[in-house]
């Protein structure tokens, strides 16, 4: 059963001296569960692709449905409540916040969702639990490793319980040590949470890992191999 349905999905950047087409008429479909990976050479559209998709970037056309919402018919603020209580995001660079710990930067969406403390705590460390983390609960991200800070990353985007996790280049950053314990720890909950993945990826072993693999170039999709 799909959960999101995206329908001839355009953008296009309107530069000083030539327009740029981004994404170029994308229609694709993704099932719940699913752990699939977006590849294609630099430029050919794979990030914006994931930002349209996670409501980051407004397509000039099209539709993007989750669970039959489209989510460009959305007014700004509710928007951003259905992003914080349906997408989970990680992302290249980190982006955890600084002055938090580990087990903050993990609760902080549940905390905007209003969630009780009980189960914020619960919830926070059954996933630091899950990524390995237990003992560095009350550590800030400047004491952690880039692993051990993508790790958190990827806790934080699943704290939500949330419809589907876009990670754009997440092991990027990451030495090869790193990139496999983060690549495991992410088929794992795959497939204990049933969430669906959906990586933008450079990276052969997270498309090794991955159960499809959807090739872009030049904003189209130009092969969908299911594994």
């Amino acid at each position: 059963m799909s959960i999101i349905e995206i329908k001839n999905l355009t953008k296009i950047y309107d530069g000083s001296e030539v327009e740029v087409i981004a994404v170029n008429g994308i229609d694709i479909s993704f099932d719940k569960g699913e752990f699939a990976a977006i590849v294609g050479p630099s430029g050919s559209g794979k990030t914006t692709f994931l930002n349209l998709l996670g409501g980051l970037d407004r397509p000039t056309s099209g539709e993007v449905m989750v669970d039959g919402v489209n989510i460009w018919d959305l007014k700004s603020r509710k928007l951003i409540d259905f992003r914080m209580n349906n997408i989970g995001f990680v992302f290249q660079s980190y982006n955890l916040i600084p002055v938090l710990t580990a087990k903050e930067n993990v609760e902080f969406v549940m905390h905007l969702q209003g969630r009780p403390k009980a189960e914020r705590d619960k919830r926070t460390r059954e996933l630091m639990e899950a990524v390995g983390l237990s003992d560095r609960l009350n550590s800030r991200p400047a004491k952690l490793s880039g692993g051990q800070q993508q790790r958190v990353a990827v806790a934080r985007a699943l704290a939500s319980k949330p419809t589907f996790i876009l990670a754009d280049e997440p092991t990027a950053n990451l030495d090869s040590k790193s990139t496999e314990t983060l690549l495991d720890i992410m088929e794992d909950l795959n497939k204990e949470e049933n969430i669906t993945f959906i990586f933008s990826t450079h990276d052969a072993r997270v498309v090794k890992k991955a159960r499809r693999v959807i090739t872009i170039e030049d904003g189209k999709v130009v092969s969908d191999e299911t594994r």
